[in-house]
Parts: structure tokens; C-alpha cells; sequence
């Protein structure tokens, strides 16, 4: 693995049929690529939650996974409502899922506290009315 591995992919808004498809996608590539199971453990769940935020919060968006020999590094765009309070939606348990979204089992306020736990660093950068973009860190 010398060079970068570039990986894209289209999330699709409130396609819930669909949400994990990507996390699930790049989980079986770091696997082939023998990529160390604590590592893909991360990846795959810190990218997932990443997934269902956009598939609940923003209109969809794009994942693009930077795979190189030292970290993989993850940046979820999409073009949402934005995050009005970044600090409050950090804190374990705060949701603003609607509730028909809640009923099938998601939007239970973890998604960016695990978001952080997973990764070795992460930056949210967002802009209300234009969108947030999450950058992710796993370092091997």
C-alpha cells in the first residue's frame, strides 16, 4: 500500500433501506487490505454513525475515505441545515431526530460522542443553512 486509496460514495437522504451501505463497504476493504481489526473497528463505526447522520439531518451528501499506509482518514460533506450548537450536539444524548426516525431505532443523540470516541481526531466544520463537513482521523 504505497500510495493513497481514494474511496467515494453518495449518501442518499432518509434512505434508511440504504444507510450503512458505505461504512459497510470500506469495513470489508480495510479487511482484504489486512488492515488491523481495532483499526476497521473504528473506521467502520465511526463512519456508520457519520452515515446515519447524514441519511437523518442533511440531504444526503458524499463520503470520501483517504486510505494510506499511516491513518484513513474520512470527510463526510453534506448540505444540510448545519449544526446550530456544536458543544450541545456533543453531549451524549442530545437529539434533534424526529420522531418517526427515533421509532425505527435511530437518532439516540450518540452518533457524534461516538463520532469522537472512535477517532483519533475530528473536526466539524459547519455553517448554518450550508452544510457541515466532519473530518475523521484513524491513525494505524
Amino acid at each position: 500500500m504505497d500510495d493513497a486509496i481514494i474511496l467515494k460514495y453518495e449518501i442518499s437522504p432518509d434512505d434508511f433501506t440504504r444507510a450503512g451501505e458505505a461504512s459497510s463497504d470500506v469495513k470489508g476493504k480495510l479487511k482484504q487490505m489486512g488492515v488491523s481489526p481495532e483499526a476497521v473497528r473504528k473506521v467502520a463505526i465511526a463512519m456508520y454513525e457519520g452515515e446515519i447522520n447524514m441519511v437523518i439531518h442533511a440531504k444526503g451528501g458524499e463520503i470520501t475515505v483517504e486510505i494510506t499506509p499511516v491513518y484513513i482518514k474520512m470527510i463526510l460533506a453534506d448540505v444540510g441545515p448545519g449544526i446550530p450548537d456544536v458543544d450541545q450536539a456533543m453531549k451524549a444524548g442530545y437529539s434533534t431526530a424526529p420522531d418517526e426516525v427515533r421509532s425505527l431505532g435511530f437518532g439516540a443523540g450518540m452518533g457524534l460522542p461516538n463520532m469522537k470516541k472512535y477517532t483519533d481526531d475530528m473536526t466539524i466544520d459547519t455553517t448554518i443553512g450550508v452544510g457541515t463537513t466532519i473530518t475523521m482521523v484513524v491513525k494505524l
